[in-house]
Parts: structure tokens; sequence; C-alpha cells
């Protein structure tokens, strides 16, 4: 039934992905808001669940343009569903858009696989990683994916290698001459916490503990047959699937070492996840194997809403 459904891009797909999304925002909210409902409140909402439905609309884009899934909407359903599981990814807005900026900075690194434009699309690439740095300075670690994403496709070309620092440099430059006019101060834009926490109590709940379980569990899962599925992608399509599981790494370890634990921090790792749960739906050829699998995917957030 939900395999029927997903299993071709349709609009009601993305009806009802709305409709999951705004059931994730809202109980976010829930029993949550502490500043007196205001116009500038509610325009503050309007704004974050904006960036929410645009970064689904953006990694659904990147997905279709680059063939990292089949022609089907899987990857934006559990997307969402992600959303709905650790509702606190739609609360933190600078970690919302963070993560939009290292989805715009990962579009670019997996379209080097045309070997067009490479100059510009490293640049573009290194200066959206580096914007997210500026919401959460962690998202700075993405900047990995560069040297692998050259070193996948082999580039030996000096001036390539160099590019990425460029585009930091620039993002730097601009943030010292923007916060020298605004805060009258060399570094205060650079407000983002850099420090990092190891204390993991804050998931010491039934709510955290299913959901964490539920993502890692499904997505260890598909990620061994996922891996083994590249050799059989075409050949220049290799390399963007490559990125897609370092993307998810960098997201793990970004979850590990970040300084506040309350689930918004797992948002960087929702989209490399689904695109990699995705791909093993795919391959699955027992159709009633793929319902249950897809339907454990959808109940459990259902189920955490009711704890």
């Amino acid at each position: 039934m939900i395999t029927s459904i997903f299993n071709k891009s349709k609009q009601i797909n993305f009806i009802i992905v709305l409709f999951i999304a705004v059931l994730a925002f809202l109980n976010a909210r829930t029993n949550t808001i502490i500043e007196p409902i205001s116009i500038l409140f509610v325009a503050k909402q309007i704004t974050v669940f904006f960036i929410c439905i645009i970064t689904i609309l953006v990694f659904n884009f990147i997905i279709t343009k680059n063939s990292l899934t089949q022609s089907n909407n899987y990857e934006v359903l559990l997307f969402s569903l992600f959303l709905l599981t650790l509702v606190q990814t739609t609360s933190n807005s600078n970690i919302l858009i963070s993560n939009f900026f290292v989805l715009l900075g990962l579009r670019r690194i997996i379209s080097l696989r045309s070997q067009k434009n490479i100059k510009s699309k490293l640049f573009d690439a290194a200066l959206c990683i580096a914007i997210a740095s500026l919401f959460y300075f962690w998202a700075i670690l993405f900047f990995i994916a560069f040297l692998f994403s050259l070193i996948f496709y082999s580039d030996n070309n000096i001036r390539h290698w160099i590019i990425p620092f460029i585009g930091v440099a620039t993002v730097f430059s601009i943030s010292v001459g923007v916060s020298i006019v605004v805060y009258n101060d060399f570094f205060e834009i650079f407000k983002s916490s850099r420090s990092v926490s190891y204390d993991f109590s804050p998931y010491n709940s039934t709510k955290y503990l299913v959901a964490i379980t539920m993502l890692f569990s499904f997505g260890i899962w598909s990620s061994i047959f996922y891996l083994q599925s590249i050799k059989k992608k075409k050949k220049d399509l290799r390399a963007s699937f490559k990125i897609v599981i370092i993307a998810a790494i960098i997201a793990f370890v970004l979850i590990l070492l970040a300084p506040k634990k309350n689930g918004s921090e797992f948002l960087f790792l929702f989209a490399p996840l689904s695109i990699i749960i995705t791909n093993y739906i795919e391959i699955v050829d027992d159709k009633w194997f793929k319902e249950v699998f897809l339907g454990v995917l959808v109940l459990i957030p259902f189920w955490l809403l009711v704890l």
C-alpha cells in the first residue's frame, strides 16, 4: 500500500509529506512555547516552517538532478518521517539554516561528476559550507567532502585543491567586515559554539532511545547493501553515491561532537540517510518485506507522538 503510493513521483506524495512536516512542526511547539503570541512570533514561526519546506524541496531537487534514487518519492517521505521522529529538528532555526546551506554545498560537490565548471562549483560549495558553519560551527566538518570528491574524481589539478580554501577565506573576510560594521568587533559575528560535549544523558528517555535506535538500526542495515550496490552503479555515478555515504559519516561525527545534545543535531543526518535507505528499498524484491520495512518506518514516528 505505502510502496504503491510513493513508488512513483506524484503530487499527492508531496501533500502527504507536507502534512507530516506540519505535524512535526506543530508537535515540536506543543507545551514548549515560552514567548507571548504576537505578530513577530507568528512571523518567526512561519519563516522557520518555510525553511523546513524549502529544505525538503531542495533535497528532492538534488536527488532528481543527480539520479541518486529512482523516480519515486521515498526519500522525501523518509526525510519528513525523520522530522516527525525527532521533532526537535524543526525548532532550532540556526541548525535548519545551516543544514540548508550544507545541502546546497553537497549539491555542488555531487554535480562535479559532469566535469563542467569545476572551479565555480568548488568555490560555490565551499562558500555554502562556510556560511553553514557561521550558523552551526561543526557544519565545517562537511568541508571534508571536498577532499574526498577530489580524490574520487582523481583530480590532480593543484588549483582545484586550493579553490575551496579561497571560498572559505571569502566568507571569513566578508563576515569580519560585517562584524566590524554591525558589532564594532572583529569576531562577534562568529558566535556559534565551538565547544564539544560527550554527555549523552539528554538522550536518556524513551522517545530519544526509540528514535535513535530506529535511525541507526535501519541506517546501518541499509548502508551494508548500499555500499555493495555502488559497484553496480554507472561509473560516472559511483563518486556521487560515495559522497552520500561520506556525508552520512560526517553527520554522525557531528552528532557525537555536538555541544548541545537536544536532538536537533540529527537534522544533518536525515538527507544522506534518506538516500541510503531509499536505495535499499529500491533493491528489495520481496513486496511484503518492503511493505513491512517501510511500514515500520512510518508507524514508529506516529507512535512516538503518543508516548
